[in-house]
């Protein structure tokens, strides 16, 4: 539920300033949308349907979104994400499409909300964070208790597993 009003709110800001005085249809629910999809019997006319549901950010200005949200300075989240500066800019001007680990590094280093990042990761076209899996469990962990990249690095390389950024 946290997750889908993350998403209606920047969704809600976005289309204030990119269209106002249109009237947009409201966001559906995940699994409503599922149920209807697998028992439609034409795709042309679930998307007609559905269309303003669906996730259409790239991820360049989904990240520039959550920097005008937040009131954050791309160096500031690009230090405490410990990545490489030309690295972290491409990534802010959409020629580089980072990995996950660099994703997860630059979304701490935003200082986001576990709810921010879940949208984050699906944006990025990855996979949410999901605590049966012990990496994630310890970056859920981190983001939950605010600590920095280098933290719960220490954690992750502590267990073994392959490190942020």
């Amino acid at each position: 539920m946290g997750i889908i009003l993350t998403i209606s709110i920047i969704s809600i800001k976005i289309y204030k300033r990119k269209y106002a005085g249109v009237k947009v249809k409201m966001k559906r629910e995940t699994s409503d949308m599922m149920r209807e999809l697998a028992s439609c019997e034409s795709f042309t006319a679930f998307y007609s349907e559905n269309n303003q549901s669906l996730i259409k950010h790239e991820l360049c200005d989904y990240l520039a979104e959550l920097t005008e949200l937040h009131g954050i300075k791309k160096s500031d989240a690009i230090r405490r994400a410990q990545l490489n500066d030309s690295y972290a800019y491409q990534i802010f001007s959409g020629r580089r499409i980072p990995e996950r680990n660099k994703l997860l590094a630059l979304a701490v280093g935003m200082e986001l909300s576990l709810d921010e990042v879940q949208n984050l990761l699906r944006v990025g076209g990855y996979a949410p964070l999901y605590v049966k899996l012990e990496f994630d469990c310890i970056v859920i962990f981190g983001i939950c208790k605010n600590m920095t990249v280098a933290d719960i690095n220490d954690i992750l390389y502590d267990h073994g597993l392959e490190t942020l950024g």
